[in-house]
């Protein structure tokens, strides 16, 4: 109000999925903006579509980077540990699947237990300085956690770090290794700070692994190789809508075109695509003459 506008241009209401539903239903509403699961998201859109509005889907990521043998393993380390346990692991671009090449998989992951082990160490409330670590959104969310760890143990998986809750919402960041790549519960996101190390003994295996799960937002690769680079970001590498080079899965995407492909959804938020959505697009012709020029030379005489 303070800039002439008026006070209901931004609103917010709070409730269930009835609110979510009358929003998807509502003719009025040219365009519903959602994020959240690909299992809602697929609702939302088959609702809003029913009524020909339209809709922007941001939803679940299964994200995964790749360790080429010539990466360098510092820079790996750190991005891993900071894509995995950052906001423990409450971010739909967080790292889901680390792809390990042979060569360095027994180094990748002995390291990366090492600096877990010093994360634990700076484990407190987010909003006081210093903090690395914090809890869970909610007790739904820790039981979705101890959920999938029992699951991913009965089909073989192996923890490396972790695998406790450590006190109310408060869980241990996880590596889960020994699992086949194409695994049930690897190709299922949870929503909680857990990552599968698997192992590939190429680039186009490791490109094959990040491809072949539904979703498709964030992925990235270290290598020092520009012609691995090159095949990374071109037709036969990743199917993401975010395709990053030797920077994490996470951290780098505010201000560029967010989104995914695939069960994703499709949608971009926020950078230069993403204005477009919102806006209805009509191709005008004006004419300033007194001629009227008609398509396929027909002619009234």
């Amino acid at each position: 109000e303070k800039n002439d506008l008026p006070g209901a241009v931004s609103a917010l209401c709070q409730g269930g999925s009835d609110v979510g539903q009358r929003l998807a239903e509502d003719p009025r509403i040219k365009l519903v903006s959602f994020t959240g699961s690909t299992e809602v998201g697929k609702k939302v859109a088959l609702t809003v579509q029913n009524r020909f509005g339209k809709h922007l889907l941001e939803l679940g990521g299964n994200n995964a980077l790749i360790v080429n043998n010539d990466a360098d393993i510092e820079m790996v380390v750190r991005s891993a540990v900071f894509a995995c346990v950052g906001t423990a692991g409450q971010r739909c671009t967080t790292l889901r699947r680390l792809i390990l090449h042979e060569d360095v998989y027994d180094e990748v992951l002995g390291r990366l237990k090492k600096s877990y082990a010093s994360i634990m160490k700076r484990r407190g409330d987010p909003l006081d300085d210093g903090t690395l670590y914090g809890p869970l959104h909610s007790q739904q969310g820790v039981q979705g956690y101890l959920n999938t760890l029992k699951e991913a143990k009965e089909l073989g998986g192996k923890v490396e770090y972790g695998g406790s809750v450590i006190e109310g919402n408060y869980v241990e960041p996880t590596i889960i290794t020994g699992l086949p790549h194409d695994s049930p519960v690897v190709h299922r996101e949870t929503f909680a700070p857990i990552v599968y190390v698997l192992k590939c003994s190429s680039l186009d295996e490791g490109i094959a692994i990040n491809n072949e799960v539904e979703q498709g937002l964030s992925s990235s690769i270290f290598t020092t190789d520009l012609g691995n680079v090159f095949k990374w970001l071109g037709p036969k590498g990743s199917d993401c809508g975010i395709v990053n080079v030797n920077i994490p899965t996470s951290g780098a995407e505010i201000g560029g075109a967010f989104g995914g492909e695939k069960a994703t959804g499709g949608g971009r938020e926020s950078g230069s695509d993403a204005w477009k959505q919102y806006m209805r697009r009509s191709t005008c012709t004006i004419n300033y003459t007194k001629e009227l020029p008609l398509a396929q030379g027909i002619k009234f005489e």
